[in-house]
């Protein structure tokens, strides 16, 4: 057990970028500005409307097969877990009938938005997709991972528990 926390624990850490950062991008334990959002699935919000309660934001483009993958593990973590923490999607797509029809085969229920401008991509400093940030409840960037995960697996939310203080 000991191996496999070790293991999830790396896994959430992120691999490191080879890449310089994005220009404005907030790093592991700085503060997200409040951003507008156009909304995908719903009305446009700023992201301050997720304050007081952790937030997991997932990034993601209508062409990325592993995107789609890893849609339903979120969408049973936010089924699950939706009370303790939010789960938001954020698509990097330019035509948002394309995100739609994504949306429509992922068959998500959280809330999800569009980036066409990638004013949210840059700060968040999405450099591969799916990109997936965890956020405490103050708006402080506590993880930053690359790459599709299996969200609702044991491993990964004993994880999630330990990087928000929580027991789940």
């Amino acid at each position: 057990m000991k191996y496999a926390l070790a293991l999830m624990m790396i896994i959430l850490a992120g691999t490191p970028s080879l890449v310089g950062a994005t220009p404005g991008e907030v790093s592991i334990g700085g503060n997200l500005p409040n951003m507008p959002m156009q909304g995908l699935t719903g009305d446009s919000e700023f992201l301050s409307r997720y304050l007081g309660k952790p937030l997991i934001i997932n990034v993601w483009a209508s062409y990325c097969g592993p995107c789609l993958a890893e849609m339903g593990s979120l969408e049973r973590l936010w089924q699950r877990y939706g009370d303790d923490f939010n789960v938001i999607g954020i698509s990097i797509d330019d035509y948002r009938e394309r995100a739609e029809v994504f949306l429509a085969r992922a068959g998500t229920t959280f809330p999800h938005y569009i980036d066409k401008q990638l004013m949210l991509e840059n700060m968040l400093g999405v450099n591969s997709i799916p990109f997936t940030l965890l956020i405490d409840a103050e708006g402080r960037v506590l993880r930053k991972v690359s790459g599709a995960q299996e969200w609702d697996s044991p491993d990964i939310i004993e994880a999630i528990g330990l990087t928000y203080n929580m027991d789940m």
